[in-house]
């Protein structure tokens, strides 16, 4: 991928509670890795701005099952499960973005509360480049609310897995019907 001033490299919820082993894992999770990080350091070289999300959810979430809500436990704030994957490597001067933080509601988006979308017009960007975990939960929401914020958007298919695996074409299908760039 060619990155540039302009562009953000946008890295979704690479931590060890979505990667193999983790409370909520996905299958695949941990092989992105490799292939994020040379993105990464590709982008960092092009002057390109570097973003990482993470679940950062506090203790008896409403996103939990045992509060009622759909997943079981997991990137509980400053637990092992809510770091970001050992191998990942994120380049100095990333910018960590933290969701669902609050007691009483989930954000799938990294968008969604964290006022992500006026940070990036302040800083010029024109171009949010996604990958990361998981492709339908939060990659999608976050790639729709991109759209919606009004940047080009380009998914990294290659570099983000499915929660379920049978959903992965009509979710990339979904995200390019609604004007995302899907890349290799």
């Amino acid at each position: 991928m060619a990155y540039q001033v302009g562009d953000a490299l946008l890295i979704v919820d690479m931590q060890r509670d979505f990667c193999e082993g983790g409370t909520l894992p996905v299958h695949g999770g941990a092989a992105l890795v490799a292939g994020i990080n040379a993105e990464a350091n590709d982008a960092q070289a092009a002057g390109a701005l570097i973003i990482a999300t993470r679940d950062w959810h506090p203790v008896g979430h409403c996103s939990f099952s045992s509060q009622g809500g759909p997943w079981p436990e997991h990137c509980i704030q400053d637990t092992p499960g809510a770091a970001f994957h050992p191998r990942l490597q994120l380049p100095e001067g990333t910018i960590i973005v933290s969701k669902g933080g609050a007691f009483d509601r989930d954000a799938y988006s990294a968008f969604e509360g964290t006022g992500l979308a006026m940070y990036l017009r302040k800083h010029g960007i024109v171009r949010v480049i996604v990958c990361g975990l998981a492709l339908d939960v939060c990659v999608r929401a976050t790639v729709l609310d991109s759209l919606k914020a009004g940047f080009q958007t380009r998914l990294l298919s290659r570099l983000t897995a499915p929660v379920t695996p049978s959903k992965r074409e009509a979710c990339e299908q979904e995200l390019h019907r609604t004007g995302c760039e899907i890349a290799a």
